[in-house]
């Protein structure tokens, strides 16, 4: 718990001394960003700042769930093609056909999901090209 402020010191006095004593137990030591300009201080003000940094940080997405999960399965297509071994592009493509299989069994909000199970030896097909090529 916190100590209180002892009755008879001023405010001020009471934070000042806060911060020597941590300031003298390291605790400003190695911050994150310790030495570097403040992020973003030359943008001019956005009054949505703080939803925006948000999202980011947290990486929500504002998407309905059928475009959200087309967003991931683009995203790990992409990937998958950077994969070196072919049992590991066989096991991502049935990952995510578990995912999209999950997403067309629930119903969702926002518009329907229009996407099918992806042809596993078509997209390995498409890898081996890929991979001759390089």
């Amino acid at each position: 718990m916190t100590e209180r402020k002892p009755p008879g010191v001023s405010w001020e006095t009471w934070f000042e001394e806060q911060i020597r004593r941590a300031r003298e137990d390291g605790a400003f030591d190695n911050l994150a960003g310790a030495g570097k300009p403040l992020p973003d201080l030359g943008e001019s003000y956005d009054p949505d700042w703080w939803v925006k940094s948000l999202i980011r940080r947290e990486r929500v997405s504002v998407l309905p769930p059928a475009l959200e999960l087309l967003r991931r399965v683009e995203a790990e297509v992409g990937r998958i093609w950077k994969v070196r071994d072919e049992a590991e592009v066989r096991a991502r493509v049935q990952a995510l056909n578990a995912e999209i299989a999950r997403a067309n069994a629930r119903a969702a909000e926002g518009p329907p999901t229009r996407l099918g199970a992806l042809d596993v030896d078509a997209i390995v097909a498409e890898w081996r090209s890929r991979a001759v090529s390089s």
